[in-house]
């Protein structure tokens, strides 16, 4: 008699765990209040005023960095296109040009990638305002085998990985990883 009412415990256990919270938690919303935070295979333009050798397109590599002349390796990540501003602005400023001028303007940002159960797996370039849907239909859309319900986004936040089950509604932003798994029935 234990034993049966054991399997049930059991057995609604695992269904109660493999229950996910399908919206992501507050701490990764978008909203168009959150700015853009540069990172690895964001593509910038820099302009400098006056200075047509140190105005160019410059990409920012896996470390985080971009190389510019005169001042060599600056380390971006996590800025925003303004601080990196200030923050040229500060370094050409001190040693190499008088009241430098310089704006920065994010050309092309981090692709996003779709793995799992698409079509076809791979890495996109962002447009801005993509939501999970769009991300997978630019992929060919879902496979057979595809769980539509089960769609896990990865973004890095503060220098950590975070995952997190998003709806198909969901906004996508650069340098995010979905993953799309496999149904069993």
């Amino acid at each position: 008699m234990r034993h049966p009412l054991f399997a049930a415990l059991v057995l609604a256990a695992f269904a109660l765990g493999g229950c996910e919270k399908s919206q992501p938690p507050a701490s990764v919303a978008v909203t168009s209040s959150v700015p853009y935070t540069l990172d690895d295979g964001d593509r910038l333009r820099i302009d400098v005023f006056g200075q047509a050798n140190l105005s160019k397109q410059y990409l920012v590599d896996g470390n985080g960095t971009i190389s510019m002349p005169l001042i060599g390796l600056i380390g971006v990540r996590g800025m925003t296109a303004s601080q990196l501003e200030l923050a040229l602005e500060r370094r050409l400023g001190a040693k190499y040009l008088r009241n430098p001028n310089v704006t920065v303007e994010v050309q092309q940002p981090r692709p996003f990638f779709v793995l799992g159960e698409v079509t076809r797996s791979g890495q996109y370039a962002y447009v801005s305002g993509m939501t999970v849907q769009t991300a997978i239909a630019i992929s060919g859309g879902f496979s057979p085998r595809a769980n539509r319900r089960k769609v896990r986004v990865t973004r890095r936040m503060d220098r950590k990985l975070v995952e997190f089950s998003a709806p198909l509604t969901y906004q996508i932003r650069p340098g995010d990883t979905i993953y799309v798994k496999e149904r069993f029935f």
